[in-house]
């Protein structure tokens, strides 16, 4: 059913279509006014809008719950100021060429001063001194200060939203809006320190403007008019200050609205909904001052019936919030109580049980003493390098890693640190700020003084080192790293190692979506009409199992769609996926002469895991004698010795439909071990081998 709009809403959808235009013609609008001569029926009107713009300004700072709710005031200040001048040299035309200046003009002259100009000076006086003064002074030097301050807690609030966006408190949407925030609150402070300039100018060029118009009117009423001298004083004096508080009046609106703004602190209410809550939250203060007033009240020189209403109110006033305060606490213990009469203790919410059920992908608990990785203060770069390494594993690999939370845990012993994935421990180890890990390399031959340890990657042999001896150790030939690093070291490793278990459904929906965006054509034609996303999500976690990037999602994507409406397999999915990213895979295990040095398989082996084949629920799976698998398994093993002796990565070549069973042969006891198939070479690269792998032992 087609839904009818209103001509209202049609006019303001043109209007809100037009308004930058209409904006620019405003602007123009008051610089022809400074210019052309204005009827006084057109001055009234734009006065009277003056005062009802001044007035909507005001009302609408009392309502705003923060400054840049109004982010626009300096800008506004600045306009309003303008047409407030622009008004007084219109009004000072008509006041010295006509004697007159509209309705609006002589009321104010008439009824508000009640036709004493005498009066009328003092009041408009008094006006300008309270905003020049007091208003625009103080808004001023506010903002002034707010500026500065908000200049100063600039970095640390930037750093606070970066370790809650390390710590996965906040995704990265919502740490840009608030890093934008705080660019924003800083910028309009600095503007309102600026445009308070401009209301102190408007004050001082009305105190002009006035005593101009009096001594111009004096001399155009006398000379030029034939006006009695007292005559021509009271006209143009009664006209000036008229025409003085017309424009002050809204002045002073704005100036008190840019100090109401400016002296609001950040909350969640309005004004009037904050000053209720905060000045009546104490009655026993105001039973207090009830007290005082009665008292004073007693008292023979003053006056008794003021003070005695006031007092009787101020009781009242006080009586009625402390009986509201009493059902309020009595209405919560009885919510206590139904609580724990239901199993609960008092003080438990269900939102809380539910946030203690939440089980982090990825976290990192540090002991006391490695706090300060975290504190930029002291010279704590973690957080930072966490971000990076996040970011690097994404440009490399491909693997989209969620934001990882840090906690600090007092019952770990103070140098230690637990990574956990999905809540459960995966690895740990003990670092010591301030001293640095020295490992020795192939030409490294005397021993360092420090404190032996293994390093927690690799489990090479290493030393941890004070940093009087970095220099020294550098010179031997030892690689040096700080506490951060091994962390971040480590802890890369261990999500490579675990890429498989942190890709959820929700971690390849975001995957897709980026596709999407770039190459729309391949994911309508994959999902879900050819495959759903937790297909997709096993092919790409069998891939990142065996260490192999997924970068390259359009390639993984259009292979999945030539290949996957003809089998759901997705052991078969996933090797064509490989053959597909030969160049990627071989990338990472050529040498600098653009060779591939490989072991192969004996081709009488590979028939014997054929054969074994064994179909399940999850796949095919060799099943081998144990002495045969046995021999197997002691045949690689001296493969990865070998390997480690050359200094190469050991990587066993072997036919395509062999390549599967055997990586899962060995992939419990050697998880690293790299198995290609000879599908999976590229073309332009040059394989050699340098052994193979046989049950002939010998």
């Amino acid at each position: 059913m087609a839904v009818k709009t209103s001509p209202a809403s049609n006019m303001w959808k043109q209007f809100d279509r037009y308004v930058d235009m209409i904006a620019a013609l405003a602007i123009v609008f008051i610089i022809v006014i400074i210019i052309i001569p204005v009827h006084p029926f057109i001055l009234d009107i734009l006065l009277t809008f003056s005062i009802a713009f001044a007035l909507v300004v005001m009302l609408l700072t009392m309502f705003t719950t923060e400054t840049l709710q109004f982010a626009v005031f300096p800008s506004l200040l600045l306009v309003t100021t303008l047409y407030r001048l622009a008004l007084n040299i219109s009004s000072t035309r008509l006041i010295l060429s006509q004697a007159r200046a509209g309705n609006l003009i002589a009321a104010f002259g008439e009824f508000v001063v009640g036709g004493n100009y005498v009066v009328g000076m003092i009041i408009f006086t008094i006006i300008t001194v309270i905003q020049f003064v007091v208003i625009t002074n103080g808004a001023g030097r506010v903002a002034e200060v707010a500026a500065r301050f908000t200049l100063d807690a600039m970095p640390g609030k930037q750093m606070s939203i970066d370790a809650d966006f390390n710590a996965g408190i906040i995704d990265e949407e919502t740490a840009k809006v608030r890093r934008k925030k705080i660019q924003q609150e800083a910028d309009f402070f600095g503007a309102m320190d600026g445009a308070s300039k401009f209301v102190r100018g408007d004050a001082i060029a009305g105190l002009i403007i006035v005593f101009i118009n009096i001594l111009g009117g004096l001399v155009i009423g006398v000379i030029q008019l034939g006006m009695p001298p007292e005559q021509a004083f009271q006209t143009y004096t009664r006209l000036t200050v008229g025409d003085g508080l017309v424009s002050q009046i809204p002045a002073l609106l704005v100036s008190t609205a840019a100090g109401m703004l400016v002296t609001r602190s950040a909350g969640n209410n309005s004004f009037g909904s904050d000053l209720s809550k905060q000045l009546l939250g104490f009655p026993k203060v105001i039973a207090l001052a009830s007290g005082i007033l009665l008292v004073l009240g007693l008292v023979p020189a003053l006056p008794f019936f003021p003070f005695f209403v006031l007092a009787a109110a101020a009781g009242f006033i006080s009586y009625t919030l402390m009986e509201e305060q009493k059902n309020i606490e009595v209405e919560g213990a009885d919510k206590e109580d139904e609580k724990s009469l239901q199993g609960g203790k008092p003080g438990d919410y269900p939102e809380n049980v539910l946030e203690l059920m939440r089980v982090e992908v990825l976290e990192i608990e540090i002991g006391y003493n490695l706090i300060s990785l975290t504190d930029e203060n002291r010279g704590g770069d973690l957080l930072d390098r966490i971000t990076a390494t996040r970011r690097q594993l994404a440009l490399d690999s491909g693997i989209l890693v969620q934001p990882i939370r840090i906690r600090d845990n007092m019952q770990l012993e103070p140098n230690f640190y637990v990574i956990k994935i999905k809540g459960i421990e995966v690895a740990r180890y003990s670092l010591i700020p301030g001293y640095y890990l020295a490992l020795a390399s192939g030409e490294s031959t005397e021993m360092l003084e420090g404190v032996s340890t293994r390093e927690p990657t690799f489990g090479l042999p290493a030393t941890w080192i004070p940093e009087s001896e970095k220099e020294k150790a550098e010179l031997m030939n030892y690689t040096v790293v700080d506490a951060s690093t091994v962390l971040i070291t480590h802890l890369t490793e261990i999500v490579k190692k675990h890429a498989h278990e942190l890709l959820g459904r929700q971690e390849v929906k975001a995957l897709v979506d980026q596709v999407r965006e770039t190459a729309p054509a391949v994911i309508e034609e994959l999902i879900p009409d050819i495959l759903n996303l937790g297909e997709v999500q096993k092919v790409l976690q069998n891939l990142l199992r065996e260490k192999v990037p997924v970068k390259d999602l359009v390639t993984i994507f259009e292979t999945l769609a030539d290949h996957g409406a003809m089998t759901k397999d997705i052991d078969l999915l996933s090797e064509f996926t490989r053959q597909s990213l030969s160049r990627t895979i071989c990338q990472q295990y050529i040498t600098g002469d653009h060779k591939l040095y490989v072991f192969t398989v004996d081709p009488r082996l590979e028939n014997i895991i054929l054969d074994s084949l064994q179909q399940s629920m999850h796949g095919s799976f060799p099943v081998l004698e144990p002495n045969t698998a046995q021999k197997i398994i002691r045949q690689f093993y001296t493969l990865v010795e070998k390997a480690g002796e050359r200094g190469v990565h050991p990587v066993v070549l072997t036919g395509p439909n062999a390549r599967l069973p055997l990586r899962r042969l060995t992939e419990r006891v050697l998880p690293d071990l790299v198995i290609l198939s000879l599908n999976e070479v590229a073309a332009n690269i040059t394989v050699e081998s340098v052994g193979m792998v046989s049950l002939d032992e010998d």
